[in-house]
């Protein structure tokens, strides 16, 4: 069970993440679906966020899933939008669409209601595909409605954070 970290600046993530997309050259488009558009919002806070972010999509509805991501239906129908399935096809998906390096995505419940048995309130996905690949992590958050939202969009960032982090260490280039 993942939790949210204690952290001493909440603005040191989203800062780190402007710099290392900047030197990087990478772009950078989001999906967002339970976080609502909190990623973008703290992408865009960085003054200069407009060298490296392409766009951000708030498709909440399954409907805007498939018609602006190509999320197949049958993963809606199958696995549910809550899935790691439906988590890597948004994050393929506004990557291909927008034409960014890096398609950053989420998914979940968060809350007050319809959370289920396998699927509890505050279960969500987050998935990054990469020019390398595509990853997808299953966490389990608590908490009110906001505060899911807000782990949901620090743990999205972080986890942008720590690929581009490992990316410069491995001396990689677009």
């Amino acid at each position: 069970m993942n939790t949210f970290p204690v952290i001493p600046d909440d603005n040191t993530v989203d800062t780190a993440v402007a710099e290392l997309l900047q030197s990087s050259g990478l772009t950078l488009s989001l999906a967002e679906s339970c976080s609502g558009g909190l990623i973008a919002k703290r992408i865009t806070d960085i003054p200069g966020s407009s060298r490296y972010f392409f766009e951000g999509l708030v498709t909440y509805s399954n409907g805007a899933k498939i018609r602006l991501l190509g999320v197949p239906d049958t993963v809606l129908t199958e696995q549910g939008a809550v899935s790691q399935e439906c988590a890597a096809a948004m994050a393929m998906g506004v990557r291909l669409a927008s034409g960014s390096d890096l398609g950053l995505a989420t998914t979940g419940i968060a809350g007050p209601d319809g959370g289920s048995a396998d699927k509890p309130v505050g279960t969500v996905f987050i998935s990054l595909a990469a020019p390398d690949g595509c990853w997808t992590k299953r966490f389990q958050f608590s908490g009110t409605r906001n505060e899911v939202r807000t782990v949901t969009a620090w743990t999205a960032l972080d986890w942008l954070r720590q690929y581009l982090l490992n990316r410069a260490q491995a001396g990689q280039s677009q």
